[in-house]
């Protein structure tokens, strides 16, 4: 059974396997590996660890880095400034609609890597015969997206701190204006999008499944709790003194045994009628017909 360490090339790239049984290393030692580009230093970033037999081919750990293996890396930096340079003129020069990102050249300098961004394919076979005929080495043209390139130059995001794909993101996972909707964000594509031109990754920390989860099980929390405010019955307490019980005198109401004052009088005087009350005008009318003349 092999034992296998994770290392990383760059801060924020992939982490790859690669066997280590021969070499003594722990996390954060730099290494010289093969990778599939040529040598190149990695930095330790998994502990070594067992694992059964797999089908997988993994590439063993050279040695670790030394003084040498420094000297040649910071010599290389060079290079790849002398090669980016040369490279942008030869663009213009040819007028090739690409935007040149990074150059990246091996540690053995058997191989230099050159990442750039394009709407579109582009023919640059010529540029990799200039690019051959100045540095007597094998050319690799790549091209990459736009986020990518803006993970490699780096900067800050609207929200004043660096980009997250430049500090910490790994991989880019798939963002859309539904992300946005849900969040009820104004949908307004100039203030969504990134450095790069694409919506921004922040927009989907708050859709991951843990996040919706979390949320709908607080929203039928306070769903609940309001239900039970609604139910129960609010008592609101005084500290002052209760008010003492007022003697009330109520107007005594006739009754059917007891008739009223009124009724009684009427029921003393037989002869007396009570008064009928006319509408003006048919007073009026009355009237004019007893002064008639005859």
């Amino acid at each position: 059974m092999p034992d296998i360490v994770g290392i990383r090339f760059k801060p924020c790239g992939k982490i790859y396997d690669f066997e280590a049984n021969d070499v003594e290393v722990r996390k954060g030692d730099l290494i010289v590996v093969e990778s599939e580009l040529g040598l190149n230093i990695g930095t330790i970033v998994l502990e070594r660890r067992t694992v059964e037999d797999s089908d997988r081919k993994l590439k063993k750990i050279i040695r670790k880095v030394n003084e040498e293996d420094i000297s040649q890396q910071e010599d290389n930096k060079k290079l790849e400034q002398d090669a980016k340079l040369y490279c942008l003129e030869r663009i213009m020069a040819r007028g090739l609609p690409m935007k040149l990102i990074n150059t990246e050249a091996t540690l053995d300098r058997k191989r230099i890597i050159f990442y750039f961004t394009a709407e579109k394919r582009i023919d640059f076979r010529e540029l990799v015969k200039d690019l051959a005929s100045r540095f007597k080495t094998r050319i690799e043209m790549r091209q990459i997206g736009v986020r990518d390139g803006a993970r490699i130059i780096g900067s800050l995001g609207v929200c004043g701190r660096e980009l997250c794909c430049a500090k910490f993101l790994i991989a880019f996972e798939p963002i859309s204006i539904k992300m946005a909707k849900k969040q009820e964000l104004v949908l307004n594509t100039g203030k969504l999008s990134g450095v790069c031109g694409r919506l921004m990754c922040c927009l989907g920390y708050e859709y991951s499944e843990t996040y919706i989860e979390d949320k709908t099980l607080r929203e039928d929390e306070a769903a609940a709790i309001a239900e039970e405010v609604e139910s129960e019955e609010i008592i609101v307490a005084s500290d002052d003194p209760p008010l003492e019980a007022a003697e009330l005198t109520l107007r005594d109401e006739p009754t059917a045994a007891e008739p009223s004052q009124e009724t009684a009088a009427a029921q003393q005087q037989p002869g007396k009628q009570e008064q009928r009350k006319w509408h003006p005008k048919r007073k009026r009318r009355k009237f004019y017909q007893k002064k008639a003349p005859q």
